[in-house]
């Protein structure tokens, strides 16, 4: 590669880092059961959700490193458009969690990769849990 990733567009970098979770949480999927397409298709979507995202770099924050952390903020500060599904800020936070995810793929952090994702079950049930009390009101 020519560029290295400071020099990347921080969309650049949450592009890769989206096809990398992206296939993390397929194969993920599969290591926990998962065969039917249907399925894997229903639970991925709770895992790759801009807010599950979201709120996977929020349990993450406190553990970045000062490099790590100035790659979040140039992903969140980063002008785009977002969905209609969700709202600027959680889109822009999980920009910013892709950005890691990209960063941490070309700088061969396989490591940080795999922390950060371990937590994505977590992030994910907890996820849930919020929108089932938000449907209870």
């Amino acid at each position: 590669m020519s560029r290295s990733w400071q020099e990347m567009n921080a969309l650049t970098l949450a592009y890769l880092g989206d096809a990398v979770y992206e296939l993390w949480v397929r194969t993920h999927l599969l290591e926990l059961g998962y065969e039917k397409v249907k399925d894997l298709h229903h639970v991925a979507t709770d895992y790759v959700r801009a807010s599950t995202q979201a709120q996977l770099l929020q349990g993450l924050m406190p553990e970045l490193t000062e490099i790590e952390t100035q790659v979040v903020m140039r992903g969140r500060n980063t002008k785009g458009g977002h969905p209609k599904s969700t709202d600027v800020i959680t889109y822009r936070h999980a920009t910013a969690f892709e950005a890691l995810v990209g960063y941490w793929q070309l700088t061969r952090q396989e490591d940080r990769m795999v922390w950060a994702f371990n937590q994505a079950d977590a992030a994910v049930e907890n996820h849930k849990a919020v929108e089932a009390n938000l449907q209870k009101r």
